[in-house]
């Protein structure tokens, strides 16, 4: 996608280190940052310079490729990858790119292992570009049917959180599907949910939609309901950091209350999402989806940038109130549309999911396989 007209990805090897974006300063500032080692990059991922399901699953991979380069045994490799894969536990890209990158060293075998990791990092980032790529094709078709239905009319769609290509290596999730639809032409406007508390959708979503110059208006996250009962919301696409085999979603705090909005209200609610942020271990996301719980300064501190220029962090909490960081929520899948894939389209049943994706249903699974 383009930053101030230039093609950019998220993620690319840069000599002997992996380069990324650090999102912790956008929108203020658009700046490059370098990895040289396996506990940058678990900073990286742990801090949010990095942060969305595939842009995570990508970044692991190449940390698997450092991580070939720093480990002179099988046992410090293995433990490289574990401090990897405890940086985020509700992004099921992560241990999938790890496990994905050992188990490609293992099969090339141990002396291979530089080499290896290097070509499945590339391979996973691809993937992870030409899905979200697919996604924007299959959700392209909701959206026509939609203009269709209101010829010479806007298409209005809600988003939450950021599932844009910041979130994935290329195109996004969420996203996808808006940009080919600007693309060809289609008059669409986005609704924008600030997200608190990091203020995902108003920095960074806001920010690539602009880029790529897709009329948008940034709303307060409780705004959504309101748009939706004036009929002001034709569509709401999310994306996910984790979809149980039934359907189940785990995305951004407060994905859940646009669901049940969108169910009251007759709002088609879609999640866009590669299959490999699928956990097929698990089918019931309510008790089996681990939700991460960050520091509460994300909720008690906002940062933004001055008349001056200057960026500053202030409080916005009263003194001595505590405070509770849940970064997400299940929304179950009685109240999603459908699920939009690189495979296609597809209702939030195990038997449709499991057929797109020829896998055998097993709903007596609620929790990780050991």
């Amino acid at each position: 996608m383009l930053v101030s007209g230039i093609p950019y990805r998220t993620i690319w090897l840069h000599e002997a280190s992996v380069r990324i974006i650090d999102q912790r300063r956008l929108p203020w500032t658009f700046d490059l940052l370098d990895l040289h080692t396996v506990a940058e990059v678990a900073e990286a991922i742990r801090d949010m310079a990095v942060r969305g399901a595939g842009l995570i699953g990508a970044t692991a991979g190449y940390g698997m490729w450092l991580a070939a380069q720093e480990a002179a045994t099988q046992k410090e490799l293995q433990s490289l990858a574990d401090s990897l894969i405890s940086t985020r536990p509700t992004a099921v890209n992560l241990s999938w790119a790890v496990n994905r990158q050992l188990a490609a060293i293992q099969a090339a075998g141990f002396q291979n292992r530089i080499e290896t990791a290097r070509i499945t990092a590339e391979t996973i980032a691809d993937e992870d570009a030409a899905s979200c790529a697919a996604i924007g094709q299959h959700g392209l078709e909701i959206i026509q049917a939609i203009s269709a239905r209101k010829p010479g009319q806007t298409v209005q769609v809600l988003t939450h959180c950021n599932a844009g290509w910041l979130a994935f290596v290329d195109h996004g999730s969420a996203t996808a599907p808006i940009y080919a639809a600007h693309a060809a032409g289609i008059p669409i406007h986005v609704w924008v949910d600030e997200t608190r508390p990091r203020n995902q959708g108003a920095r960074l979503t806001a920010w690539e939609l602009a880029q790529q110059g897709v009329p948008h208006t940034v709303i307060a996250d409780n705004t959504g309901g309101h748009l939706m009962q004036q009929g002001m919301v034709d569509l709401v696409i999310t994306g996910a950091d984790r979809v149980t085999r039934t359907g189940d979603v785990a995305n951004k705090i407060g994905t859940y209350l646009k669901a049940l909005a969108a169910m009251d209200n007759g709002v088609p609610f879609y999640v866009a999402l590669p299959s490999s942020t699928f956990d097929w271990t698990l089918s019931d996301g309510v008790k089996g989806i681990p939700i991460e719980q960050r520091a509460p300064d994300e909720v008690t501190e906002m940062e933004g940038i001055t008349d001056s220029g200057s960026i500053e962090t202030l409080r916005i909490v009263s003194p001595g109130s505590a405070a509770a960081n849940y970064a997400f929520d299940v929304t179950p899948a009685r109240l999603v549309t459908g699920l939009i894939t690189e495979k296609g389209l597809c209702s939030t049943n195990e038997a449709a999911i499991c057929a797109l994706h020829g896998k055998i249903p097993n709903s007596n699974l609620t929790a990780p396989l050991s």
